[in-house]
């Protein structure tokens, strides 16, 4: 029985499942929006949320939490800095998804994720 198993697998390894998560977290960071299928944003939206929550904190264990989902140096930078202090006075919901239709090439639904201003 699966009890309490929650989450998408998406046919993946879970090494390659996590670094795709990291992949996509840190490039919504960077550009502020992206567009991947339905799922993949939906799972990728409660990770973001938590790495612009630590972002608020802005405490160096914060900082170290956040380290290990968003590699890229210019990028953690930016959230603490810039993203941390820009929701600083809301208490959640950082990101949104819109739903923009289905893919061409083989009818995936698509998504919009972007962080909300």
């Amino acid at each position: 029985m699966k009890h309490n198993v929650a989450g998408r697998k998406f046919s993946r390894e879970t090494s390659h499942r996590l670094a795709m998560y990291d992949n996509l977290v840190t490039d919504l960071l960077r550009y502020g929006k992206i567009t991947t299928t339905e799922a993949k944003a939906k799972e990728v939206r409660m990770i973001a949320d938590k790495m612009v929550t630590l972002g608020k904190d802005g405490t160096l264990g914060a900082r170290r939490h956040a380290q290990e989902i968003v590699k890229n140096k210019e990028v953690l930078s930016k959230l603490f800095s810039e993203l941390g202090p820009r929701y600083a006075n809301r208490t959640g919901g950082y990101t949104r998804v819109l739903k923009i239709g289905p893919r061409h090439g083989d009818g995936a639904p698509m998504a919009l994720l972007e962080l909300v201003e």
